[in-house]
């Protein structure tokens, strides 16, 4: 049976970071959920209310046999904005921050790392400003929120902000898709 590992980040929207995620080879599961915060068991409503400190977040479960967590990071940075601080797009607040919450000292060394030489080769026009932090807890998000943009493709901001995601991570990660 294959030894399973955990990653937690924070791209913006929940939906559009679980979205590009699960289109990754050697990814078991991905759960959308809030990290970060300052109290138990937050709600949508409330994380969106910026009152709770949480960002909102993917839990992923993936096999380092196949992918690495270098590769996930990779992933992460090359499929959203990590120089906005508080934003994704036209979504504003502390929940949408970037945000790495590693699991082990190793996971962030190599948060760091790739951090670094992303600097070193300027592949952004700004610093970045992801937030590289233990994990306190993971809350997953209601049930409504879990494989959303499989469930909803033609919903609004699936179509319009989901899926360009989605095909930025099928043309950029091609090597890295699943199947």
């Amino acid at each position: 049976m294959a030894k399973y590992e955990l990653a937690t980040v924070g791209g913006g929207c929940f939906w559009c970071t679980e979205a590009v995620f699960q289109q990754v080879e050697g990814v078991e599961k991905v759960v959308s959920g809030y990290a970060g915060g300052h109290i138990a068991n937050p709600t949508y409503e409330a994380v969106c209310g910026k009152k709770t400190g949480h960002a909102e977040v993917v839990q992923i479960t993936f096999d380092p046999a196949v992918i690495s967590y270098r590769d996930l990071l990779n992933v992460f940075f090359g499929t959203h904005d990590p120089t906005t601080p508080n934003r994704q797009g036209n979504d504003a607040g502390p929940q949408y921050r970037s945000a790495i919450f590693f699991h082990t000292p190793e996971q962030e060394r190599t948060a760091h790392e790739v951090i670094a030489q992303l600097e070193v080769e300027a592949i952004f026009s700004a610093p970045i400003v992801t937030e590289i932090a233990p994990l306190p807890e993971f809350y997953p998000a209601e049930e409504y929120h879990q494989d959303y943009y499989r469930n909803n493709p033609m919903q609004p901001y699936c179509a319009f902000v989901t899926a360009p995601k989605v095909a930025k991570f099928r043309e950029k990660f091609a090597h890295l898709r699943r199947g």
